[in-house]
């Protein structure tokens, strides 16, 4: 059986290894099909790529992407998987979408600097080296200068939502979303439906609206996700004839998540490696 990893992060968004240090990990997890899915980028794709023919690895890779939306005030994700990444209309909105995280930066390091919290943006833009920078960069940064105990006191004290320094992001729709994945031949991908904090009644609504917009598949296989849960998301799938996902999410090494860890789907499930889109670089 082969083991599918279909959402993880390198250095082109907020993950800690680069594209190269990221295949390299797959191959010695015996990863055998990878999806990098950058927050809003895809310019490990081509290098990860390049990696695997120098080096003859034998894990196959997976062109995606990680894209943010707004949802009734709730952050969603959306996974694109098989995208062509060189599409005209997927590159003009990531190029809107990184502008938008861009602004999102500018306007929380002046929240930090106010709140006493000097040279914090500065660090976090050189951590996130040229490319967009997170909220996990701005914790890095808060980390590394002594300002938190923990990177999870950056959010909890700072920068988590309704905290001191936090920015209400300005994303797209989920519909907009879906239609950008579409517009690339990919696969769209509501990621980890679990950690949104809704209630059922508005996750039912959330995945409605997701399979109207013409959505494809639910993450159902999640690292730290107890049985019932997976059960549920699995049931959920089926009712609205979307395929089933997994990925592990991964951004740096954790005791919580690694690539290709615990990655499963249910009997139930109808695998989005079976979608008729699917397809490897």
């Amino acid at each position: 059986m082969l083991k599918y990893d279909l959402h993880c992060h390198t250095t082109c968004s907020d993950g800690s290894l680069s594209p190269c240090e990221l295949i390299l990990r797959a191959e010695v997890k015996n990863v055998d099909v990878l999806a990098i899915t950058d927050h809003d980028s895809v310019a490990a794709i081509d290098v990860a790529q390049q990696e695997i023919n120098k080096k003859n690895y034998k894990v196959q890779l997976i062109s995606g992407v990680e894209i943010s939306t707004k949802w009734h005030g709730f952050d969603i994700h959306v996974v694109g998987l098989c995208i062509d990444h060189s599409s005209t209309e997927l590159t003009k909105f990531l190029v809107s979408q990184r502008e938008k995280r861009r602004i999102r930066a500018a306007k929380i390091g002046e929240k930090l600097e106010k709140k006493g919290l000097s040279g914090v943006y500065e660090l976090a833009c050189q951590y996130a080296a040229g490319e967009s920078v997170s909220r996990g960069h701005f914790a890095k940064a808060m980390l590394a200068l002594g300002y938190v105990k923990d990177f999870d006191s950056a959010f909890k004290k700072y920068i988590g939502k309704g905290k001191q320094a936090f920015v209400a992001p300005e994303w797209c729709s989920v519909q907009e979303a879906v239609a950008t994945i579409k517009s690339a031949a990919g696969i769209a991908v509501l990621a980890h439906p679990v950690r949104y904090d809704l209630s059922n009644k508005w996750l039912r609504k959330l995945i409605v609206e997701f399979t109207v917009a013409g959505g494809d598949a639910l993450e159902v296989g999640l690292v730290q996700m107890n049985p019932d849960q997976k059960l549920f998301i699995a049931s959920l799938a089926k009712e609205h004839g979307l395929y089933s996902s997994q990925g592990s999410d991964f951004h740096h090494e954790s005791r919580w998540t690694e690539l290709g860890r615990n990655l499963s789907l249910t009997e139930q499930c109808k695998p989005v490696w079976e979608h008729p889109s699917w397809r490897l670089l």
